[in-house]
């Protein structure tokens, strides 16, 4: 009886022991994702980091400087009353189409050339020399030769978003085509598929889930060029609000603006993802 209830008792250690000899994950750990809760908390914690040191800036500039640091409160104010008072809702809703046409052009050209560059190895070498050069060009050093072109129009504001993206864009389809498994494509043309089928039914399906993490990627780029596009001869848009409000020193305008900006990109890449999961739920589950 009590050998046994010793054995237990040693038993039960030994477990208790093994438990707690269990190493806890640390935070930065390799290769270990985040839950979707986890997820969900570090990002809250995150951004309220980021808008703690926010506030702490603007705590320790000095009173006489701090219309140059407004707070989080008075950017956000700011913002509500540029759509109550000032119509601002007209501005992004103009910036938004701006963007979003330039970039589904970009888009129409972009991915097909990108897909029959990586499918078909001579029109690469043909084409891919004079699109990896003007990779190189800063879509700004366009803006004089668009307003020579175009005017201060709409065509020269949604030709610069166009060109700051479409070459990058195709070069990083080509990079999401090449990537696609040789075996798959074989696999086809020994069973006697086309050139065509292999093309649209083996190599699209398996390279769009890639494409659209790039395209992803580059509407994000053509945010960036936004403020650029609608300096010049703009008389709406956010980036027009934000030089008119840059010429009085309207700080707070300006970082409302810039914060519409970063909540609209933020937006367009999570409707991109879902666009992702919806179409391709065998990619996130891969992922997962």
């Amino acid at each position: 009886m009590d050998s046994s209830s010793g054995s237990s008792g040693r038993g039960n250690g030994q477990r208790r022991r093994g438990v707690s000899n269990v190493p806890r994950e640390r935070f930065f750990e390799l290769l270990s994702p985040a839950t979707g809760r986890q997820a969900v908390w570090l990002g809250m914690l995150g951004a309220a980091l980021f808008l703690g040191a926010w506030e702490l800036g603007n705590y320790l500039t000095p009173e006489s400087g701090r219309r140059f640091l407004p707070s989080v409160e008075e950017v956000l104010a700011r913002l509500i009353y540029l759509y109550t008072e000032k119509g601002f809702l007209t501005d992004v809703v103009q910036s938004c189409i701006r963007i979003f046409g330039s970039f589904f052009v970009a888009s129409l050209i972009a991915v097909p050339l990108g897909i029959l560059m990586g499918c078909f190895g001579k029109f690469k070498a043909l084409v891919n020399p004079t699109v990896s050069g003007w990779r190189y060009l800063p879509a700004a050093s366009f803006i004089p030769l668009l307003l020579v072109w175009f005017g201060p129009s709409e065509t020269a504001k949604m030709a610069l978003l166009f060109l700051g993206v479409v070459f990058f864009l195709v070069a990083m389809v080509l990079d999401n085509t090449e990537a696609v498994q040789r075996e798959y494509i074989e696999a086809a043309l020994t069973m006697g598929a086309s050139r065509t089928r292999v093309v649209l039914e083996v190599v699209v399906p398996a390279a769009f889930p890639a494409i659209i993490d790039s395209m992803r990627t580059m509407i994000a780029v053509g945010w960036t060029y936004l403020v650029i596009a609608e300096i010049v001869g703009a008389e709406d848009g956010i980036g027009a609000v934000m030089m008119r409000a840059g010429r009085f020193l309207h700080v707070d305008t300006i970082m409302a603006g810039i914060f519409m900006i970063g909540m609209l990109g933020v937006m367009t890449d999570q409707r991109l993802r879902g666009l992702q999961r919806l179409l391709f739920p065998w990619n996130v589950k891969r992922r997962a």
